[in-house]
């Protein structure tokens, strides 16, 4: 299957060292060879970057490693092509545009039958599981709330509802965001980290790479981190449970 990465913090952060060991995952010491992408907000945009080509062997990989782009939240995705052709157009993260927002989504797993889920706002561009449950998720939701509700918790509750549903369809664990929020579901495997002071060290799981966070931060940074697996070896993660909807504000876990 595919592996995730996502990230959300309260002042723009550098993901290089979390995307650096999911880079190696892609073709170096994990199989998922067919592709990755990356979107990192900045303000009201998103700078997005996608390559069918596995991320170890990516130039475009090691060209957003090299750069230090900064941002509020992050989406990541290598690929294990199950449903759909190894191109660019299948290649995660997927975005559309919802209530003047980029919405981004990435998705790990596989469904069994998608064809029950009408699509009537979004139509899919590549032959993706993936992003036809994408493009049903946001109809429902422009559908059900044609302007943003007040309450964000609203939009919560309904994404776990439908994300519940798309769990008995079979395996999905999904990351998406608007750019405020960053929304985590369970259906097999999540992990996530909050990092803050006082900062430590930490040492990558996949790569010979150690950072000291204490000589990369200030005090009030709080960087919350999401991913398939742990990406490093020497701090203690959270794991997420089958059904489990994680959503992260500005780095902070909402309850």
């Amino acid at each position: 299957m595919c592996e995730l990465l996502g990230m959300s913090a309260n002042v723009p952060t550098d993901i290089c060292f979390s995307f650096t060991g999911l880079m190696q995952r892609g073709g170096g010491c994990g199989p998922h060879r067919d592709g990755w992408g990356i979107a990192f907000y900045v303000g009201k945009g998103c700078r997005t970057f996608h390559d069918p080509k596995p991320s170890a062997d990516s130039e475009v990989a090691r060209l957003v490693q090299r750069h230090s782009m900064k941002s509020h939240i992050v989406i990541s995705h290598i690929r294990q092509a199950n449903v759909g052709n190894i191109c660019l157009e299948n290649t995660h993260p997927f975005q559309r545009e919802l209530w003047g927002k980029h919405w981004t989504f990435a998705h790990n797993g596989q469904l069994t039958d998608t064809s029950s889920l009408y699509l009537n706002h979004y139509l899919p561009v590549g032959d993706t599981d993936s992003e036809h449950v994408f493009c049903w998720l946001l109809s429902e939701l422009r559908t059900a709330f044609p302007k943003p509700p007040s309450d964000k918790s609203v939009v919560r509750y309904f994404l776990q509802q439908h994300c519940q549903y798309l769990k008995t369809l079979g395996v999905f664990n999904m990351l998406l965001s608007d750019g405020d929020h960053l929304y985590c579901f369970c259906s097999t495997k999540l992990s996530w980290i909050t990092r803050k002071a006082p900062f430590g060290q930490a040492s990558l799981s996949d790569a010979d790479v150690n950072v000291d966070f204490g000589e990369e931060t200030t005090p009030n940074d709080v960087v919350s981190v999401v991913a398939t697996q742990p990406l490093t070896d020497n701090e203690t993660w959270h794991t997420m449970l089958p059904g489990d909807m994680l959503v992260l504000h500005k780095g902070v876990a909402l309850s």
